[in-house]
């Protein structure tokens, strides 16, 4: 296939941002296969015909350990280019004959790059780059024929290349949006020294997609999980394309929608676009099953065979399905390191890809798992759905069971929904839901506080505000919204809302923390 050929294969060592390398890949137009490290090199031309270069990406081992990843020999002898990150690096120089250390000063966060050349890698940078570290260890002699490139403060080989041999290797993270030049380092690398194909774009991956729907589901039926986000709505739309009317959307409210959200998505899928929708309302059983539950991994878990079951006993009445469709992207994938990511770490699990009970393995088609949201909606646009669905705010599948901290009540979902409304509200009014942020929510804390309210002692539960501004969804840097904007809200909620007498703003980025509190 044309968008295959010519492209790059990414090797995962289990990094929780190997994914992100291959869409930063994708951005500069060029197709990227992300295949486990001990792929063969026949796997590798399967998945990428005539490919151009090899990257490396990082991950959670120190490679003097024993049973660390290795790299495989094929890697090496292939003869195109390669460009190990993090991880990749230390292997490189590990099994090349250099020494790798734990480093006396870790670098995790920002750090400041100085830059010996401005070419290769780095053609176009000014001597000074701003980029992102996370790692323990570091390469404290090269091997044989590579030399420094740059350095940080904590990383006297932050970058370290043998252009003679293509081979180049940096310390840091360019894939993620807090190295400034990223971007611009790895299209110098899949560009300008792997000569790779630029064939991807959106309208390629929709006929690829829609090719290989059809040889997964064949002749037969799918039953769509609709939760009215722009993952499972621009999922329904691809196997739409795809499948036509053999594609049954069922929307299944849980009663852990935000307010009026449940309506809205009938209305739209219903009623303005048409499909042949079938609403589930299921609030009650939800909330009895997860009643008395605390713990965020058994909420996922929960809610998912709950998902499951109630798309089951929907095909009682649609008829006959094969195969159950969803709307899972890849941030859900790495965050719940799937089994086709052996090397990573489980960060949470997501309740479309840890809570399908074994009856469903093999009967799931999910169109988008190997894009992010960004993507998503580059696809959306491209499927011609209208820009209130390819926009809409991110919404988890759990819903507000994850934004209720501690026990779910019916109560404590109304008091949520109303502190949610709010907040939301003025960011809209206010010109900054789309504009300057792409991910805003409350979330109410499992804790009370004193407080006091008409010359009297209140003991009451405590909203948190959480607004985050980033592109992938991978990493995410917290919101400067308007002090004048959190002081209303927190007005509005502590004055409107009962049961609430405090309000605090969330000003933690991803990472560490996720988007997400649950």
């Amino acid at each position: 296939m044309l968008l295959k050929s010519g492209g790059i294969v990414i090797l995962d060592f289990g990094s929780q941002t190997a994914q992100l390398i291959a869409r930063r890949v994708r951005a500069a137009g060029v197709y990227a296969a992300l295949l486990p490290y001990e792929a063969l090199y026949t796997d590798a031309q399967d998945a990428v015909p005539d490919f151009r270069g090899i990257i490396l990406s990082g991950g959670p081992a120190s490679v003097y350990v024993p049973q660390a990843p290795q790299l495989p020999g094929w890697v090496l002898e292939s003869g195109v280019p390669v460009l190990g990150i993090c991880y990749g690096m230390q292997l490189l120089a590990h099994q090349l004959g250099g020494k790798v250390s734990p480093a006396p000063d870790r670098e995790f966060g920002f750090a400041e790059l100085a830059i010996w050349e401005n070419a290769g890698l780095f053609e176009g940078l000014l001597p000074q780059e701003r980029v992102w570290m996370s790692h323990g260890d570091h390469v404290e002699v090269p091997p044989a024929g590579f030399t420094s490139l740059a350095k940080s403060p904590g990383a006297p080989y932050a970058a370290m290349g043998d252009p003679q041999r293509g081979w180049y290797a940096v310390q840091f993270h360019p894939e993620v949006t807090h190295t400034v030049h990223g971007q611009v380092m790895l299209h110098n690398f899949v560009i300008g020294l792997c000569g790779a194909a630029q064939t991807w774009n959106p309208h390629d991956f929709i006929d690829a997609s829609v090719a290989s729907v059809q040889a997964q589901v064949g002749e037969g039926r799918v039953l769509l999980g609709l939760s009215g986000g722009v993952d499972s709505a621009v999922a329904g739309a691809l196997l739409q394309k795809a499948l036509g009317d053999r594609v049954v959307p069922v929307f299944v409210n849980h009663g852990l929608m935000r307010v009026g959200e449940a309506e809205a998505v009938v209305r739209t899928f219903g009623t303005d676009l048409k499909l042949n929708l079938h609403a589930v309302d299921a609030t009650e059983e939800f909330l009895s099953a997860l009643a008395g539950v605390t713990d965020p991994e058994e909420k996922r878990q929960t809610i998912g065979r709950l998902f499951v079951e109630t798309f089951e006993a929907a095909a009682q009445h649609v008829g006959a399905f094969q195969w159950l469709g969803q709307g899972t992207i890849y941030p859900d994938v790495i965050e719940s390191a799937g089994t086709d990511r052996p090397g990573a770490q489980r960060i949470k699990s997501h309740h479309n890809v840890g809570g399908l009970p074994v009856r469903m393995q093999g009967r799931v088609v999910e169109p988008l798992r190997d894009l992010f949201k960004d993507e998503v909606r580059e696809v959306g646009t491209a499927l011609g759905l209208p820009d209130e669905i390819v926009w809409r705010q991110p919404f988890p599948g759990p819903g507000l069971a994850i934004r209720c901290l501690g026990e779910v009540t019916w109560e404590r979902l109304e008091t949520l929904r109303r502190a949610d409304d709010i907040f939301t509200s003025e960011l809209r009014i206010a010109g900054l839901l789309r504009n300057a942020t792409a991910q805003a929510f409350a979330v109410l804390l499992p804790v009370k506080s004193v407080g006091v309210m008409g010359d009297g002692r209140t003991y009451e539960e405590v909203v948190a505000l959480r607004a985050v501004a980033t592109d992938d969804f991978m990493t995410a840097d917290w919101a400067r919204l308007p002090n004048d904007l959190l002081a209303r809200v927190a007005n509005r909620i502590v004055n409107e809302v009962r049961g609430v007498n405090r309000v605090v703003y969330d000003i933690t980025s991803k990472p560490p923390a996720t988007i997400e509190w649950e």
